[in-house]
């Protein structure tokens, strides 16, 4: 089979897009904090933790004194910085610059875990325990504990330089090293206890977002060079393999015309999204293709598929090209659903999921050239309606009420315009506290399941910014939609959640293999369905969305797939390249949806 690789992988295996996800665990990090200094502040075991620091205190003794300040001062920040200048100048000066990678992998964890422990402190405001303090308290909030994050990121990843060390060294002294350099940040969050300056929950966050962060960036810089140096698998098994499956390539449509003419492009523009540097290559990469008749339009608050029904009126243009983010994407695809004509995506949006999902390349004008290179693909896209004001209309990503609706609505345009999609995120940690819905899910007309949720979304695709796989049965080509019902409980069901999520995002739990497992899962956090078609009623107006735009309150949201409706031009597999996406053949209309074979995550 082919071997896979992730989407944002980069030269030498490196995945650096994946270091977008340490927003999210700031703002996780911070609904922990805000949890436990809030609701949970008088609930167990929140509420016993002084009772910890009150028996701590009452037995301290000169030689454990002694010993955790020389802990504290280990962990301390002027300690930190040193001796990880001191390691990385190690790795670098030793290896003569052969380490660079472990290097530069070590410095980013204790970086990235510092970064992120300032921003959860801007956000939660948490005391000190009530107890004697024998070190010197600095501003910060006592949530989480720093100095324990810090030796995690900093020790931690040392232990995991050791463990992945080629073979040479003994096992057992390999073992004892791990052990030793693990053992480091458990006995500094002892010390922080024992001293006064955190409460156990506070160590607990430190322990939880020194290790997250590494997972993150170990992910991103790391593991996955290591797994791209590793020798290829052997061709003949591969072959074999490869020949099960069917071809992807048979109904390959060029771009080009096959006499030269031009032919007419209608290009619909966000303003804010493609400038007037982007818009100019966009030209030139049609000219390329043969598209110099161009007829350009702009999207507005009031039409955000910029009048393309007009465009496209009579004779139909060879080509719609959009340069926006989903929202804009999702308008014009309502419009050419069912019209046979050819899309093609420019991403220059916040989130630019469907170009994400697609494989697509990041840089817009990249991914318009690759795509006019390769060949069409039929897709589907989902339809709402059923009234309470949602009318008609049509998405390529997700639907959705309740939580992801409310941080969406939530999200200023001038946030997303600075932050990018990091900008949800912030926008989450305010509403964690919404109350959950209760609501009625149908399934192909099937019974009513009552349910209880904080979120229900609706996917043509299931993976989310970072390569999160929120829906990860979900295919843009499976004829069916997906639903997720999000309802943790308390700091422990979103935790539940959260590592389930995170754990399909490690290498060989790619979003498709997951394909086929529905049900509850993360304890009972997450549920999983898939259908044809979804009616969900609510016992009170809940907030809605479309591929990233509100579309108000009600009490309803139906949708329904229409399955192969939507032309898109896809990027090819170039020959001796197994990594490199593509999408199904195109089918002609009277042969209806295309078979559905190509797996577009190759999981």
């Amino acid at each position: 089979m082919r071997p896979e690789r992730s989407a944002a992988a980069g030269p030498g295996g490196l995945r650096p897009r994946l270091l977008l996800l340490l927003p999210v665990q700031a703002a996780l990090m911070a609904g922990v904090g805000l949890m436990v200094t809030g609701p949970l502040a008088r609930r167990w075991p929140v509420a016993e933790e002084d009772g910890v620091n009150r028996g701590l205190a009452a037995h301290r003794t000169g030689p454990l004194t002694a010993f955790t300040e020389w802990l504290s001062l280990l962990a301390g920040t002027q300690s930190i910085i040193a001796l990880t200048l001191l390691a990385v100048a190690a790795l670098t000066a030793y290896s003569r610059g052969r380490r660079l990678r472990e290097a530069v992998f070590l410095g980013g964890a204790v970086a990235a875990q510092s970064a992120v422990f300032l921003l959860v402190t801007v956000v939660v405001e948490r005391s000190r325990p009530h107890v004697p303090h024998l070190d010197a308290a600095p501003p910060t909030s006592s949530f989480p504990s720093g100095h324990v994050g810090a030796s995690v990121a900093l020790f931690g990843g040392l232990a995991v330089l050791v463990a992945l060390r080629p073979p040479g060294t003994r096992r057992w002294v390999r073992y004892a090293l791990v052990s030793a350099l693990l053992l480091v940040p458990l006995a500094v969050a002892f010390s922080r206890l024992y001293r006064g300056m955190h409460h156990p929950s506070d160590v607990v966050g430190g322990l939880l977002n020194g290790a997250c962060t590494l997972l993150v960036v170990a992910h991103a810089l790391l593991l996955p060079w290591r797994k791209h140096r590793r020798p290829p698998a052997d061709p003949g098994a591969c072959a074999v393999a490869e020949s099960r499956l069917p071809s992807a390539r048979t109904a390959r449509t060029p771009a080009r015309h096959a006499g030269g003419t031009a032919r007419r492009a209608v290009v619909v523009r966000h303003p804010h999204g493609c400038g007037a540097e982007l818009a100019e290559r966009v030209r030139s990469v049609l000219r390329r293709h043969g598209y110099a008749d161009q007829v350009w339009t702009e999207t507005s608050a009031e039409d955000a598929a910029g009048g393309l029904a007009g465009r496209i009126a009579g004779e139909g243009p060879a080509l719609v090209v959009v340069c926006g983010g989903d929202g804009t994407v999702r308008a014009c695809a309502d419009v050419l659903a069912g019209t046979g004509i050819p899309l093609a995506v420019v991403p220059c949006g916040t989130g630019n999921l469907l170009a994400r999902n697609l494989r697509m390349p990041a840089d817009p004008a990249a991914a318009l050239e690759a795509a006019l290179s390769g060949e069409t693909a039929r897709i589907d896209v989902g339809r709402v309606g059923g009234g309470d004001g949602t009318g008609s209309a049509r998405f390529t990503v997700m639907a959705g009420a309740g939580f992801d609706a409310a941080l969406v609505g939530g999200t200023s345009a001038r946030a997303k315009q600075r932050l990018g999609w990091a900008a949800y995120a912030l926008s989450a940690v305010r509403h964690l506290r919404d109350p959950r819905m209760r609501l009625s899910l149908r399934l192909d007309g099937g019974p009513a399941r009552e349910r209880r949720a904080r979120m229900v979304v609706i996917g043509n695709v299931g993976t989310l910014q970072g390569g999160l796989p929120l829906l990860p049965g979900a295919r843009p080509d499976s004829g069916r939609l997906e639903v997720a019902l999000l309802d943790p409980r308390g700091v422990r069901g979103w935790l539940a959640a959260a590592a389930h999520l995170g754990a399909r995002m490690l290498p060989g739990r790619a979003a498709g293999g997951t394909r086929g497992e529905y049900g509850r899962v993360a304890g009972g956090a997450l549920e999983y369905f898939s259908a044809v078609r979804v009616d969900i009623r609510f016992a009170r107006p809940q907030a809605r969305e479309l591929d990233g735009d509100v579309i108000g309150s009600g009490t309803r949201l139906t949708a329904e797939v229409e399955p192969g409706a939507l032309r898109i031009w896809l990027p090819p597999r170039p020959a001796g390249d197994a990594d490199a996406p593509s999408g199904p053949p195109t089918r002609s209309a009277a042969a209806g949806p295309d078979p559905r074979t190509h797996d577009f995550h190759r999981g």
